[in-house]
């Protein structure tokens, strides 16, 4: 299976909640997570904060891959970088450059992206994870004051 990957495509991870009445195609496409077909970055993000929601632009993630096949190494360069926003326990993912160059009878493949993150609220990552995270480093701090 050849994969079109265009600058915009999105990637959501499996399982991310979204407004019910935000409608959108996808098929699965690494461990967990899904390629959205219908929409891209921005148009997503129109949509979503047109019912109340939010899409997070964070960093820039970069991976590079050097293979013989060029469908398979823009798939592994891809993977590694959906790796790096599952540690960063990120949900989405948008495609910002695809450069593929051939030297030597090997192609090299260099993904650029940008992590996302789509959620019902305006503070990021505003979850239970991030509570616990903020009063672990309260205790932590009055420790060090000696209070």
């Amino acid at each position: 299976m050849a994969d079109p990957m265009n600058i915009g495509t999105i990637f959501i991870e499996e399982g991310t909640p979204s407004p019910s009445s935000l409608k959108f195609e996808s098929e699965p496409y690494s461990n967990g997570w899904r390629s959205v077909k219908n929409l891209n970055g921005c148009e997503l993000d129109r949509r979503l904060r047109a019912v109340g929601w939010n899409l997070f632009s964070l960093a820039q993630i970069k991976a590079s891959v050097v293979g013989f096949n060029r469908e398979k190494a823009v798939r592994r360069a891809v993977k590694r970088v959906l790796a790096k926003v599952t540690s960063d326990d990120l949900n989405a993912l948008e495609i910002g450059q695809v450069a593929v160059k051939r030297f030597l009878g090997l192609t090299y493949v260099a993904v650029s992206a940008y992590a996302r993150h789509l959620q019902e609220s305006m503070f990021l990552l505003h979850n239970k994870r991030l509570a616990e995270r903020n009063q672990a480093r309260l205790v932590y701090s009055r420790a060090d004051r000696g209070g």
